[in-house]
């Protein structure tokens, strides 16, 4: 007569059910976990893109002119020659006035591309004025309209990320590796109830608002 063993009253299984139960759930908080990295990311992204596309526009600081007294070339020494050759930063000094007259600034410095001549007048934004009356540490940037939309375009491509992050945070599911949940199931999922229409919301004008806005940048 063949012997029954028994694992015991109340006794939890140790089996395949047990460890896959484990494993499933540890790959749901990772996909949550995963979700909430996305949507801080993609609002950090979102954050930055917006703070440096409105200086570079105009938007925000004071705008005024900076008129250069020199131009110097500064190779950082840790870099390698062919990374000083293509980076080569410029750093101009001399008199910022903003538009109204009422800022002036004779050790105004900012950051460029290139070199101009003794004379030249930039475009520039005040980012920060000096602490004080003389100091020389206000911050500048030249305007650009180009490169303002390029940030615009790193703005609406922060909302892609924080699509994405919503999705993940709300279903479960992990874009990486193994997903506890799968894609069709949380697709589904999120048909119930307001998350699908937010995520194509935000993936939409993400995907659509960045495309423009590199787009434009090419032709101002």
């Amino acid at each position: 007569m063949a012997r029954t063993h028994s694992t015991g009253k109340g006794r939890p299984s140790s089996g395949p059910s047990g460890a896959s139960g484990l494993v499933a759930g540890a790959l749901g908080r990772l996909g949550r976990a995963g979700g909430l990295v996305f949507l801080l990311a993609g609002l950090l992204l979102s954050g930055w893109g917006a703070y440096e596309g409105a200086y570079l526009a105009g938007w925000a600081g004071t705008h005024g002119t900076l008129t250069v007294e020199r131009c110097d070339i500064s190779y950082l020494n840790n870099a390698s020659r062919s990374s000083r050759k293509n980076r080569r930063p410029v750093r101009c000094a001399g008199t910022f006035v903003s538009d109204d007259g009422r800022s002036r600034d004779a050790g105004a410095a900012v950051q460029v591309r290139q070199r101009f001549a003794a004379g030249t007048e930039l475009s520039v934004q005040q980012t920060d004025p000096p602490s004080a009356s003389g100091a020389a540490d206000a911050d500048y940037v030249q305007s650009s309209a180009g490169r303002a939309w390029r940030w615009f375009g790193v703005f609406f491509g922060g909302w892609v990320l924080t699509g994405l992050g919503v999705f993940c945070l709300a279903t479960g599911y992990a874009p990486f590796g193994r997903s506890r949940v799968s894609y069709d199931a949380a697709w589904e999922a999120s048909g119930r109830g307001v998350t699908r229409p937010v995520v194509i919301g935000m993936l939409g004008v993400g995907l659509v608002g960045a495309g423009v806005c590199l787009l434009v940048s090419y032709f101002v």
